[in-house]
């Protein structure tokens, strides 16, 4: 099936079966939603485009995974955070984890039966991954973990975790563990930000115990781990979140033209950020489709989509006056949340640093 008959097919099936959200906004009433739409697109098979066999999948191109992806989101039948959490962390159990377990689990993602989280960032180890500190020590057959992990996305919810820990110094000492949520002597603590969501959250590992055959490869692997990771971070999950903005761009113009606020110098810049973003991303798109492997070069998508994300959300708050500061509607936590789109998933500083650097061959200074 070539892509253009596959998104044909996919979107007469999205058009004559009913995922519209109930009216329910919360973080809680999405992961619901999100739970709703993997099932129903895992059942119809959907969901399987793009995945291994061994991993229940149905083959293909990574890309059909990225078609679907853009058409629930862009559709607004999922949000793009807590949907994106599939392709970031499904890809790295197919890659890393034994595939007795691989087999087990990814399914069961796929499918919504459950929510994963991803335990890498800590309190002053965000962009610094390397300098990570939450520790496990082997014990037996087991590996007991202490530490704390922050800005964990959705571990409220979440099923199971892929996680960071130190074995050793150095970069060589990052290792990674696939661990059930509930086990004995984790806490979550969801954090709420000036958005108002507890999106995000404090995840403390005291004296967890964590089975070898949960390790993700070998000891020593994790930082291989975690780049291989971004790929997919700044790939098919930018996707999707493009389809996201072209859709709040699409009811930006609506909202302005009723309001005769549409200006069409603002609106075109707004666009033209947009655009620029999605053919840099689809060109990451296709070259990871033909086997490329994606390294530094996926900064610059990264800085590319926080400078679209906060140059949408700047218009919106110059063309519809006063209605992020006074009315109640979805602009103000998606105008608040678009200032950290420069920090998450990498700061712009750091980004451009490694574009200069690993790009650009510019040096230190």
């Amino acid at each position: 099936m070539n892509v253009e008959q596959f998104r044909a097919e996919l979107c007469t099936w999205l058009d004559e079966h009913d995922l519209t959200p109930e009216p329910d906004h919360t973080l809680a009433g999405h992961m619901r939603q999100l739970a709703r739409v993997h099932a129903a697109l895992y059942q119809a098979d959907w969901m399987r485009y793009g995945w291994p066999a061994e991993a229940g999948g149905l083959g293909g191109p990574a890309l059909l995974r990225a078609l679907v992806g853009e058409e629930v989101v862009g559709r607004r039948l999922a949000e793009p955070g807590p949907y994106s959490m599939v392709e970031v962390l499904a890809p790295t159990m197919i890659d890393y984890a034994p595939a007795e377990l691989a087999a087990d689990m990814v399914p069961r993602l796929l499918s919504g039966q459950e929510t994963w989280c991803q335990g890498f960032s800590e309190p002053g180890s965000g962009s610094d991954l390397a300098s990570l500190s939450t520790r496990a020590v082997p014990r037996g057959d087991d590996w007991i973990v202490n530490g704390q992990k922050v800005w964990t996305s959705y571990a409220q919810f979440a099923t199971r975790c892929i996680l960071l820990t130190r074995t050793a110094p150095g970069y060589d000492g990052i290792t990674a563990f696939f661990v059930d949520m509930d086990t004995p002597g984790i806490t979550v603590r969801p954090l709420r930000t000036m958005h108002g969501v507890d999106e995000f959250c404090e995840v403390y590992y005291d004296d967890v115990v964590i089975p070898s055959s949960r390790m993700l490869g070998s000891p020593g692997d994790g930082w291989r781990l975690a780049m291989d990771l971004l790929p997919y971070e700044r790939s098919t999950c930018f996707w999707q979140r493009i389809a996201y903005l072209y859709s709040r761009f699409d009811a930006l113009i609506a909202e302005a033209a009723a309001k005769d606020q549409a200006d069409e110098s603002s609106l075109g810049a707004a666009y033209l950020a947009l655009h620029t973003l999605r053919c840099r991303s689809r060109a990451t798109q296709h070259r990871l489709r033909d086997g490329a492997r994606l390294g530094p070069d996926t900064s610059i998508d990264k800085v590319l989509l926080a400078g679209a994300e906060q140059r949408l959300y700047d218009t919106v708050h110059d063309l519809l006056p006063a209605t992020l500061e006074l009315d109640d509607t979805a602009w103000r936590p998606e105008y608040l949340y678009s200032r950290a789109a420069t920090i998450y998933g990498g700061t712009a500083e750091i980004q451009r640093n490694i574009i200069a650097r690993r790009l650009l061959d510019l040096g230190k200074e």
